[in-house]
């Protein structure tokens, strides 16, 4: 496994030894959370890309997308010895053939809605495995639950359309709006490939969308016309059926919601009344599975069900919680979308209404800044101070000029009564560490490294 340290590649090998592979990997020097998973696994990486760690006996070569064919001595020494040769998201899609497999798709909500539908289906000791795009809690900090191979439940991306290699016989759609632009300039483009994607159920495939998304609407009522042959659960505050959520607010810091189809009510401890509308989707998916697996779901599985939602306690980067130093909560969030954005900082205002909110955020990628430069600049309404940064650049683009985190800070403070602009991210350490106090919430968001800002504003406050 050319790459095996990423977070993906690391989540496969643990469902590949599961399942009696042998493997072996490489991957750079840089120690990353995934070394212990692969140390658990009895795989030491090479920590150089070498010809002579192709070893003899190897029949089949995947890589991460982040390693090109034709450069890596790895892969081109596969191709001299004719050894097959796939990507990530093929050798994925070759697993997700191998079982009743379901893709858990969309802008937004992927990962909390993949761990929170491992979450019950662990609980229902279904014969599945489950794959996060990051690490869950509750699947003891790692990206994979493993517990039978009947179903595979795996959070598929969009991106570069690298969910068309993944064979569903269920989706779960959270979401479709306008994102990765470098691959996707128009809403068409990127609803386009959402549509190519549901087609590829088959005959008596389910999709589980979410009603109250306009995109996730749009694109089952587009595939309806074409694809009549399968079947349509929605869910949110729009549903009609079962699935149709009510909110019932916060109470003892749990977000409390039901169902129509389920008497009682269901307590989340991750904040934002979206992570209801994920619960929702996550628990559609289980009682679909529970049904085809049993044939009914019962009293006893819906109780299963509604400990499962309370005890999941989010994902790595989902506003994971930092930690609490002098007073000042923090909290970590990989929102890196003007909606993902504007929903979180809602959603922990709401759970944490006697708190200042101040977020640190750093955009990433120039042409998603560019492109959506308005909407991220009113993103921030429920913020009670801004802090911004340059752009995180992405190695797939280069920037031109048209647009910066100094051009982005001053569309905010048209909008914001309270916006602060610091070049770098550790600029700010020095301005936070005296003006945080007792009972603020300190946020970082974005797909950036500006999670550096919130570990340092801990450690100031735990040396103060």
């Amino acid at each position: 496994m050319v790459g095996i340290k990423g977070t993906g590649m690391a989540a496969l090998a643990e469902i590949l030894v599961a399942r009696g592979a042998t493997l072996t990997g490489s991957d750079v020097p840089e120690v990353f959370y995934t070394d212990v998973i692969l140390s658990s696994l009895g795989i030491r990486p090479f920590t150089s890309f070498a010809p002579e760690n192709v070893g003899k006996s190897t029949q089949l070569v995947i890589h991460s997308s982040a390693y090109d064919r034709g450069a890596n001595p790895e892969l081109r020494e596969a191709e001299r010895r004719r050894i097959p040769t796939v990507k990530y998201t093929e050798a994925l899609g070759a697993l997700s053939s191998a079982s009743r497999s379901t893709g858990i798709a969309g802008v937004h909500g992927k990962t909390t809605t993949t761990g929170l539908a491992g979450t019950i289906l662990g609980a229902l000791e279904l014969p599945c495995t489950v794959l996060a795009g990051s690490s869950i809690s509750g699947f003891g900090d790692r990206c994979t639950l493993i517990k039978g191979d009947t179903y595979f439940v795996a959070e598929t991306c969009e991106y570069q359309r690298n969910f068309l290699d993944f064979n569903p016989v269920r989706i779960l759609l959270t979401s479709v709006e306008s994102d990765h632009h470098d691959c996707f300039p128009t809403y068409e483009n990127i609803l386009s490939a959402f549509m190519q994607y549901i087609d590829k159920l088959p005959q008596f495939g389910e999709l589980i969308y979410c009603v109250d998304d306009p995109g996730a609407r749009e694109a089952a009522k587009m595939i309806f016309s074409s694809r009549p042959d399968i079947f349509f659960t929605g869910y949110g505050e729009r549903a009609d059926g079962a699935f149709r959520v009510r909110i019932h607010g916060i109470k003892n810091e749990r977000l409390v919601f039901s169902l129509k189809g389920f008497g009682g009510e269901f307590r989340l401890r991750v904040p934002g009344r979206h992570n209801a509308l994920n619960a929702a989707g996550a628990i559609a998916l289980a009682v679909s599975i529970l049904r085809e697996e049993k044939g009914e779901v019962s009293i006893a599985d819906i109780g299963k069900i509604r400990a499962a939602v309370e005890s999941f306690s989010g994902s790595k980067r989902r506003s994971e919680i930092k930690g609490e130093a002098g007073g000042v909560l923090v909290i970590d969030d990989y929102g890196h979308h003007p909606t993902a954005i504007k929903t979180t900082l809602a959603g922990l205002k709401e759970f944490y209404p006697g708190r200042r909110l101040v977020v640190d955020f750093m955009s990433h990628t120039y042409s998603r800044t560019a492109a959506l430069i308005d909407s991220f600049a009113a993103s921030f309404s429920s913020a009670d101070e801004v802090i911004l940064h340059k752009i995180y650049a992405s190695a797939r683009e280069a920037p031109d000029g048209s647009v910066s985190g100094e051009i982005l800070s001053e569309k905010t403070r048209r909008r914001h009564r309270n916006v602060k602009y610091f070049e770098e991210v550790l600029d700010a350490r020095e301005y936070l560490s005296k003006t945080l106090k007792k009972g603020d919430l300190f946020v970082t968001m974005g797909a950036g490294d500006n999670w550096r800002l919130g570990e340092a504003v801990l450690e100031d406050r735990r040396k103060s």
